[in-house]
């Protein structure tokens, strides 16, 4: 027995030891942690580095541990197509971000150029259509999503006209055109399109035009900073009709920025921190321990990417970025086997993921679940 313990004892020094002096593997972060879409990308960049600490707490990936490092886009293009360059020579095994659809869809020539894969938070549907097996998604794509929006404005709120509020930037321009195209092959009419630029503060304009359209209800698509100042705006001018977005309208921090004005908005959600799930939960009080915040959508993102990561690895058992890539392709993960991927997700040939998603409300100023909605490929 002593023999047996000291040779346990020995067994488990020369792994930590191993652990301890293995090269570490390099992950950058592209992320938005100042400019316009610092809540967005801050956010990410969190659940991310929750993840790492993790994953190196318990072991690393295949023995390895995860040296992250986050830097600033400043929510620029431009800047972050030049991160994504700096990623590629210092040869990043994976890349995750930018979250900001306009900078994904710059900065991933750089990354499948060098053949590195590439997690992004962007929604915008033209980012997984323009064939590059390199990249892949944390949450849906607005082809996914917007049926599900249009459902759901035909037959629970039953709108024959809707106006449509957006930002005038690569993610709220795809949005749009995408709603315009849901809604419309289901019978109900897009009124107006009301455009609406990134950091706007004065929505009285928009609001006013929505307000006197007299159409059935309006969809708010935009960035965190600019759908609460929508939300105050339309609570301000009385508007009575129903307010329904797609994942950021509820999110906790429009909540937090709108106030009551949130009161009543209703999205469709990809994933929330308050859903009714053990697993979500746990990462919940995790990241609000961590950071004394609680984790908006995006935090799931880069959480739950993180982990994605490390379970596509371990299935490829090598640190092979190409390796890598082709596993991603028609993978199916399940949190029986790996729980901080958070839900069971299954990924295309496209880089686009499938999973389950819910319809939420504000109500006294928290997100609440009214349904849970299965994956496409369920239905």
């Amino acid at each position: 027995m002593k023999t047996s313990l000291k040779s346990l004892v020995g067994s488990i020094a020369l792994c930590a030891a191993a652990f301890a002096t293995a090269q570490p593997v390099p992950i950058f972060g592209l992320v938005e942690l100042s400019g316009t879409g610092a809540t967005s990308g801050s956010n990410f960049d969190n659940g991310v580095k929750l993840a790492v600490k993790e994953i190196n707490a318990s072991g690393g990936i295949l023995g390895r541990k995860v040296n992250y490092l986050s830097m600033d886009t400043q929510s620029n293009p431009g800047v972050a197509k030049a991160l994504a360059q700096k990623a590629v020579d210092q040869e990043a095994y994976v890349v995750m971000g930018p979250v900001f659809s306009g900078s994904i869809m710059v900065s991933m020539a750089e990354t499948r150029r060098a053949e590195i894969p590439n997690f992004t938070g962007g929604e915008a549907a033209s980012i997984t259509q323009q064939g590059n097996p390199y990249v892949f998604r944390t949450s849906f794509t607005q082809a996914t999503a917007m049926p599900k929006v249009a459902l759901y404005i035909r037959d629970t709120v039953k709108a024959k006209t809707v106006d449509v509020i957006y930002v005038n930037n690569d993610f709220g321009k795809g949005g749009l055109d995408l709603i315009k195209k849901e809604l419309e092959a289901r019978g109900v009419k897009v009124a107006n399109s009301i455009s609406t630029e990134p950091g706007q503060v004065d929505f009285s304009s928009p609001v006013l035009k929505a307000k006197q359209s007299g159409s059935d209800a309006v969809f708010v698509y935009s960035n965190e900073e600019e759908s609460a100042r929508a939300l105050r705006e339309l609570r301000k001018q009385g508007y009575a009709k129903p307010i329904i977005g797609e994942t950021v309208l509820t999110s906790q921090k429009v909540i937090e920025l709108a106030g009551e004005a949130a009161n009543g908005a209703v999205a469709h959600v990809g994933l929330t921190a308050d859903a009714p799930q053990p697993l979500i939960k746990k990462f919940s009080d995790a990241f609000q321990a961590e950071y004394k915040v609680k984790s908006d959508h995006n935090g799931l993102k880069g959480y739950s990417g993180m982990y994605i990561v490390k379970a596509v690895t371990e299935k490829v058992g090598k640190f092979d970025p190409k390796a890598f890539a082709a596993a991603m392709k028609g993978v199916s993960l399940s949190v029986k086997d790996h729980p901080g991927i958070l839900m069971d997700v299954s990924f295309d040939q496209n880089g686009d993921l499938d999973r389950e998603s819910y319809m939420t409300k504000v109500e006294n100023s928290k997100q609440v679940i009214s349904a849970v909605l299965p994956p496409i490929g369920r239905k």
